[in-house]
């Protein structure tokens, strides 16, 4: 499934409040100071209908006479699906470069590092013993 920036703004906001009217969304949108461009709630109410047609958001109740809608998709679902098509698209498909990429130009901490390191053992384990 493929989604514009503006789609995958409104799945974080449905993934981080559950359920939400346009309204609602429309709310928190305007509210969000690092957004460059003010939204208007007609092009909200469009993104919803055309997550709803995509099969990513669901009707699942009402408000008076709004409708609240609720993400049918998961975040790890639609990341597992945009992942291939981001190494693709920006490394060629290549899952070194992208991982070599983020840890050259992020400002990791010691904590991070730490992750990073642990994740990388139990990857090895894991290969290890299949």
């Amino acid at each position: 499934m493929k989604l514009s920036e503006f789609e995958l703004d409104v799945m974080k906001l449905l993934w981080q409040q559950n359920a939400c009217t346009a309204s609602e969304l429309h709310k928190y949108l305007l509210a969000d100071d690092t957004r460059t461009k003010k939204v208007a709630y007609n092009t909200v109410k469009t993104i919803v209908d055309r997550l709803e047609q995509k099969g990513a958001v669901e009707r699942c109740g009402q408000q008076g006479r709004s409708i609240v809608y609720q993400a049918k998709v998961t975040q790890q679902a639609l990341s597992q699906q945009a992942t291939p098509r981001f190494m693709d698209r920006f490394f060629k498909g290549s899952s070194r470069s992208l991982i070599a990429h983020f840890i050259k130009e992020e400002s990791l901490d010691d904590d991070d590092i730490e992750y990073l390191q642990n994740l990388l053992k139990s990857k090895k384990q894991k290969k290890e013993s299949d």
